[in-house]
């Protein structure tokens, strides 16, 4: 069964960044059929991201890292992701999220930062094993009124370029060439 995570590196709970990406989530479920998980929003594990060992910590990686798509968003700060963001990220070994497909979103105050999410947290995800197929979204919160215009705009031309999950019995042919 494919899966959808998100995971929102925003110090404020349940923010517009949050919001988008929920909604980006459904739109990547509806396409490709995949279950969305409990949205992961890092403020309200912030006071595990410094502790080893953190077992409910280790849970969200875990669905994270065992997920078939990923939302990660962020706020802009500084032309770049949040230090929220950055230590959860920074868990994971390089290769660490290997097979999955990570969709990376910044919410923008100004176009000037539209680049970002390019420049900063795509390289980061391609370091960490993801895959990132589309182009990332930088959403200006300016317009936060027209999300789901511009959901659907972006939506429209960047979900068919994910990988499709393969049907069960296709899976189950490729298991047992590979055992074979």
């Amino acid at each position: 069964m494919s899966t959808v995570s998100v995971v929102v590196g925003n110090p404020k709970a349940r923010s517009r960044t949050y919001q988008l990406a929920e909604q980006l989530a459904e739109r990547v479920a509806n396409h490709t059929g995949a279950t969305v998980h409990p949205t992961i929003d890092l403020i309200d594990h912030a006071d595990s991201l410094f502790t080893w060992p953190s077992p409910p910590l280790d849970q969200l990686l875990d669905q994270l890292r065992d997920s078939t798509y990923a939302i990660i968003a962020t706020p802009t700060y500084k032309a770049s992701y949040t230090g929220l963001l950055k230590a959860f990220l920074d868990r994971y070994p390089a290769q660490g999220l290997a097979g999955v497909s990570a969709i990376p979103l910044f919410t923008i105050a100004s176009d000037e930062h539209t680049l970002a999410v390019e420049f900063t947290l795509r390289p980061l995800l391609v370091e960490l094993g993801a895959s990132v197929p589309t182009r990332g979204l930088a959403f200006p919160t300016p317009k936060f009124d027209r999300r789901t215009e511009l959901l659907d705009e972006w939506a429209d031309s960047q979900l068919p370029r994910l990988p499709l999950p393969k049907p069960a019995t296709q899976q189950a042919a490729i298991a047992s060439e590979v055992s074979a």
